[in-house]
């Protein structure tokens, strides 16, 4: 791993108050600006929509976005290589605050309590991401960089244990509450949230329930917005952890990456085939994609973010968790328990807030295939959620190998990055492939 960047100032930042919670906060701006989870071209949004089918690419043949297009991805490649160390830049920045913070002697203990919980929350976030890229992994607890040099790694479902731990742990720390008015930082849903989505990663069905159960029963808190238009605004009820932006005025990376005026595009569009699977009286279709035509030819791009013009105040920011999602973490979690009624309650709350009709079938086979629709219509451009769903429910060959020239069935995993192998022969096997 490369020299540390971003580090938090001396030990004696974690002694007031508003220093350390300063300090917390650059890790939501690293988060936001710099790590695999950015919004910005480079980011999980874009290059997992490429990788999966939620975009066509309209760019430069040799730009190393289309590598992810292409499923070209190599040990060299530049993202590739900048999502694993921005990551555990990341990881390094959380560790020394939670290492800082065991020290400090004169924080108030909820203080303290509240951003240990929340360093912890993004040190799962990010060891989930990783995991999800790559397999097997390091789970790395220390800023003692010297000892993080030849960290070993973990095996896939072991680095799942230890996100479900520092989860486990911030939930005892956090509170339910948001720490400001605005839900900008994490608190006890928060991770409740990668929780319940970590459990339904794993096939812990009973586990993901109840996780997901505890958010959607916070119905004073979580709400789900009756009127699709209003779903991404930064006051809506239905966020549950969302990435201000710089300053006032700015506008999300999600605006500024996906939303253009006039074609042709200039990097992309969202597919014909994502396009065509909305129904036609489908409101996040009308809402949250824009159709834009030029000489007769017409592409569609992600509409959600709509503020793609710098203003006096910001109406959005960048959300990571909302409350759709658990909905349909329930579902999935239910229908594999057998509950198809309560399966299908989850589903048509997402289907009812989208206009649609309820669904009505009975068997496991249609169900479990309108979950996974619900899915890819509900979450297209949030996160990679597409790749991982493919990826882990095993469709990833059989949606990808007929669209994907390049498609190979080891590109379930990135390869781990050359330079890294090469100063630390701890983390040899490469993965298969590469």
């Amino acid at each position: 791993m490369d020299s540390p960047k971003g580090e938090i100032p001396a030990e004696m930042v974690f002694e007031s108050s508003e220093t350390a919670t300063a300090a917390i906060n650059q890790l939501y701006a690293k988060l936001r600006d710099d790590s695999m989870l950015t919004e910005n071209l480079y980011g999980s949004n874009v290059t997992m929509g490429f990788y999966a089918d939620e975009f066509d690419y309209y760019g430069s043949s040799i730009s190393p976005i289309n590598d992810y297009m292409e499923h070209r991805v190599l040990a060299t490649s530049t993202i590739n290589k900048t999502f694993w160390t921005t990551s555990y830049q990341l990881i390094y920045m959380c560790n020394l605050a939670l290492d800082r913070l065991k020290g400090s002697k004169k924080l108030p203990v909820s203080t303290k309590n509240q951003l240990e919980g929340e360093a912890l929350f993004v040190r799962a976030l990010v060891h989930f991401y990783l995991t999800n890229y790559y397999g097997d992994i390091p789970y790395v607890t220390t800023s003692n960089y010297a000892e993080n040099q030849l960290v070993s790694k973990q095996k896939h479902e072991q680095v799942y244990q230890l996100v479900k731990d520092d989860l486990m742990h911030a939930q005892e720390l956090l509170p339910k509450d948001y720490p400001t008015s605005e839900r900008i930082r994490a608190n006890y849903f928060t991770a409740t949230a990668l929780r319940a989505r970590v459990a339904l990663y794993q096939e812990k069905w009973k586990e993901a329930e109840e996780q997901a159960t505890s958010i959607i029963a916070s119905n004073a808190v979580y709400v789900m917005e009756n009127d699709a238009s209003k779903t991404f605004l930064k006051d809506s009820k239905e966020t549950i952890l969302q990435l201000k932006t710089k300053k006032s005025g700015d506008r999300t990376y999600e605006a500024i990456v996906f939303v253009f005026e006039t074609g042709p595009p200039v990097t992309m569009a969202l597919s014909q085939r994502l396009v065509n699977d909305f129904e036609p009286n489908d409101e996040r279709k009308q809402n949250w994609i824009k159709k834009v035509t030029t000489n007769g030819n017409s592409w569609y791009c992600p509409y959600k973010y709509k503020q793609y013009k710098v203003g006096t105040t910001s109406t959005e920011y960048s959300i990571l968790f909302r409350l759709a999602e658990q909905y349909l973490i329930r579902a999935e979690a239910r229908l594999n328990q057998g509950n198809i009624v309560g399966a299908k309650e989850d589903l048509n709350v997402i289907r009812q807030r989208a206009g649609l009709t309820p669904f009505t079938s009975n068997t496991l086979t249609d169900l479990s295939a309108a979950i996974l629709k619900e899915r890819r219509l509900e979450l297209f451009s949030e996160q990679g959620h597409r790749w991982f769903d493919l990826k882990r429910l095993h469709l990833a060959e059989t949606v990808l190998k007929p669209i994907k020239m390049g498609w190979k069935s080891t590109d379930v995993l990135f390869p781990l990055p050359e330079d890294e192998l090469l100063m630390n022969p701890n983390l040899l096997p490469q993965n298969e492939g590469y």
